[in-house]
């Protein structure tokens, strides 16, 4: 192709010595510079965002049926859940709310009901102990409790330790309303890595809490676990529709909407800025273009006398703006790619486990945003060549040989 040849040809010419070398290493530099870091920082972004929902996921469960559990609408929740091909588990839970107190110190909190038996099939609880363990909670005497690792460290109660928990939901008694209460026995700690759940959530036996909240039908819904996570959304729509209104049905997604939201508002516009920097290299670009137009002025003039057409002037440097983008972009994405192996290899960054739970910065590359990301540098590195080439292409042939 004769532009490509051209544009290749003035590339490797020597025009005024290392100064126009300089500018053009100058130009690919910043290109690669813009495009590695954009990828850097979004494959960081995407590790952290995947930590953040697995542990979601670990503590909670895919799908979540709530409803008044009253009469046959238990039935008709396990039928509908055992219809869905995409279901390889279910669990019922009891789930309300309470006071927590110990020696003095109150805190409100969850507490979840669950089944041992079946719990633990449709998440990750039971890889989260770190200290005691499940199995107390169906054995002691008052009944066992499991905590958080930061509930139990914000009131100061350990394994073995009673504590107190105080329903909303009161006594009616011949001395008025007086707050149900109940005594449990610390059996255990566990460690989600989600700060949330760790600190505010208890877990108990389901016929406990059950009991202890007076909830009808004796749970409140069900969890399940799919065979893709990736169907959740879908799933809980359609369990919603076959169901009806009166049940609600919650994918992990619904449940942690303004998390998840807030996590992707932050990666675009963390795009944005980052893309800013690919686009002040694409003025580097367009300078160079300019300064090439003008040191080849009577060159182009000659071209045009020979028959060359501004459509094909145009075309020369579009190919040279392509090349030094391109180049910068391919170089941008490989340089991204290997930072992102090097700090997901090597602990260059170290966090501190106690806050952030993970002792290195969580990396995982996104096809997705590799594609994205090499267009957006290539889009870029072409739209700084359009002043320059219509520029060029707009030139009079008998002025540009005259006066070039």
């Amino acid at each position: 192709m004769f532009e490509l040849f051209v544009a290749r040809r003035y590339l490797r010419a020597q025009r005024k010595g290392l100064f126009s070398l300089i500018t053009t290493l100058i130009g690919v530099a910043g290109v690669t510079i813009g495009v590695a870091a954009l990828l850097t920082t979004l494959s960081v972004m995407n590790g952290f965002q995947a930590d953040i929902r697995r542990k979601i996921v670990g503590a909670q469960s895919h799908l979540t049926v709530s409803a008044h559990m009253d009469g046959d609408r238990k039935t008709r929740v396990e039928a509908a859940l055992d219809a869905r091909k995409s279901v390889v588990a279910r669990a019922p839970f009891v789930l309300g709310q309470a006071i927590l107190t110990f020696k003095g110190r109150s805190t409100g909190l969850v507490v979840k009901g669950i089944d041992l038996e079946r719990e633990f099939a449709v998440n990750d609880l039971a890889k989260a102990v770190t200290d005691g363990g499940w199995a107390g909670i169906n054995d002691t005497k008052p009944p066992g409790v499991v905590l958080g690792a930061e509930l139990a460290s914000n009131i100061g109660a350990w394994l073995g330790d009673t504590v107190v928990f105080i329903s909303p939901q009161g006594l009616d008694t011949p001395m008025g309303l007086v707050p149900a209460m109940k005594r449990f026995k610390v059996v255990g700690v566990i460690k989600t890595g989600y700060y949330e759940f760790d600190a505010s959530t208890a877990y108990c036996s389901i016929t406990e809490a059950a009991a202890f909240f007076k909830t009808p039908g004796g749970l409140t819904g069900y969890q399940a676990r799919l065979s893709d996570l990736d169907l959740a959304e879908k799933e809980a729509a359609a369990l919603q529709q076959g169901l009806g209104w009166d049940y609600a049905v919650r994918s992990f997604m619904d449940l942690n909407r303004t998390l998840f939201a807030a996590l992707k508002l932050e990666k675009a516009v963390m795009f944005l800025i980052l893309a800013l920097i690919i686009l002040v290299a694409s003025f580097n670009i367009a300078s160079n273009l300019i300064l090439l137009g003008t040191e080849k002025l009577r060159d182009i003039g000659i071209l045009r006398a020979m028959g060359a057409t501004p459509g094909m002037i145009r075309k020369v440097f579009l190919w040279e703006g392509l090349l030094i983008g391109g180049s910068g972009t391919v170089f941008g994405v490989g340089l991204g790619l290997l930072l992102s192996w090097v700090i997901w290899r090597f602990p260059i960054v170290e966090l501190p486990g106690d806050i952030y739970y993970l002792s290195r910065v969580p990396v995982q590359v996104d096809p997705v945003d590799v594609a994205v990301v090499t267009c957006c540098g290539f889009l870029l590195s072409l739209l700084a060549t359009v002043y320059p080439a219509w520029r060029a292409s707009s030139i009079d042939p008998i002025e540009a040989i005259h006066y070039g």
